[in-house]
């Protein structure tokens, strides 16, 4: 084939492109650097998260998508512009065909802002396909059979549960609370009980390492509570400070938002025929997207839902190998898809 062929999957947090025959070429932070005076991207991906928060006054590193949809349309369509150079050359004879995720429950203004963006940036024909279908297609849910699977994607800016039937989506609802959200949570805590600011990058890395969702504590090997080192800038004297933070604290500051997330889970199962709930039973949910990668999270759904949850393989990596399948085999998903 003399064009290639790409899924891309257009993360709040991270952005991943599959190329078909090859896999996954490319993963990096949805984050662009952009000189103020002439508008020009002068970072994308690892580099400008590098920069998040320490940029000069005519620079800023900002995140084009909020919430799973585009909030910055030119910023977009340059970062998207840099993954098809990246990808495929910066002189390409063929323009590929691609195709994109969006979240179920994106307006169709949104899902045209998406489609524009991509052609802008370079692409023959784009596709589009809902991401928690393209996360059971890369989970490897066999979807096309007349039972029900349910399937959650929580990503950075948004969480999906669907319920997916003989390749479809019966039954979804999006709550725009997931990683992000979770990370400003952990950063309100630590300013509200200690006085102490601290950027999006410190709260990521705190919820990384100690973050859990059940409240319970988290012993380390000497059996004393997991603790991390914090540091900021203190609210009251504007000095550089360092706390220390625990793992219980951190969990407790979590609450909040994945409380919203279970609501939405239930939401669908509220809804979900009484047929597909039993096939649900049976074979439990399935928990793909980075979030998924919190501690404990599919112990706390099983809990608040009584239905097992278990983690996808590789979860960040789901919905990119799912588009890309869907891509390849494209006759098969054809009624799922939308085209330009």
């Amino acid at each position: 084939m003399l064009f290639k062929r790409l899924g891309i999957d257009l993360g709040t947090a991270n952005s991943l492109v599959y190329l078909t025959g090859e896999g996954v070429v490319l993963n990096e932070p949805t984050v662009v650097a952009v000189s103020i005076e002439d508008n020009r991207v002068v970072a994308v991906g690892n580099e400008a998260k590098q920069m998040l928060g320490r940029t000069p006054g005519n620079i800023v590193a900002l995140r084009p998508l909020k919430d799973g949809v585009i909030a910055d349309y030119v910023v977009t369509e340059a970062m998207l512009r840099y993954f098809l150079d990246r990808v495929c050359g910066r002189t390409r004879f063929f323009k590929p065909e691609v195709m994109i995720c969006v979240p179920a429950g994106c307006t169709q203004v949104e899902r045209r802002a998406v489609m524009d963006a991509t052609l802008s940036a370079g692409a023959r024909t784009v596709y589009l396909i809902e991401e928690p279908l393209a996360a059971a297609i890369g989970a490897k849910i066999p979807i096309a059979q007349a039972s029900g699977n349910m399937i959650i994607d929580t990503g950075g800016g948004s969480s999906e549960a669907a319920v997916i039937s003989l390749g479809g989506v019966v039954v979804h609802h999006s709550v725009r609370v997931a990683g992000n959200k979770l990370d400003e949570a952990i950063a309100n805590f630590i300013k509200k009980k200690f006085n102490l600011i601290i950027g999006e990058r410190m709260a990521e890395e705190v919820k990384i390492q100690i973050g859990d969702a059940m409240p319970q504590r988290t012993l380390t090997k000497s059996n004393s509570p997991k603790k991390i080192e914090v540091r900021g800038r203190d609210s009251l004297s504007g000095l550089p400070r360092m706390i220390e933070l625990t793992g219980e604290e951190v969990t407790s500051a979590l609450q909040g938002p994945l409380n919203s997330i279970i609501i939405g889970i239930k939401e669908v199962l509220e809804n979900t025929p009484p047929e597909l709930a039993s096939d649900i039973i049976d074979k439990g949910i399935v928990l793909t997207g980075g979030t998924a990668l919190l501690r404990n999270i599919d112990k706390l759904i099983t809990q608040a839902t009584g239905v097992a949850v278990h983690v996808a393989e590789e979860p960040l990596l789901c919905v990119v190998r799912g588009t890309g399948v869907a891509l390849e085999n494209i006759d098969l998903y054809k009624r799922s898809i939308a085209r330009r």
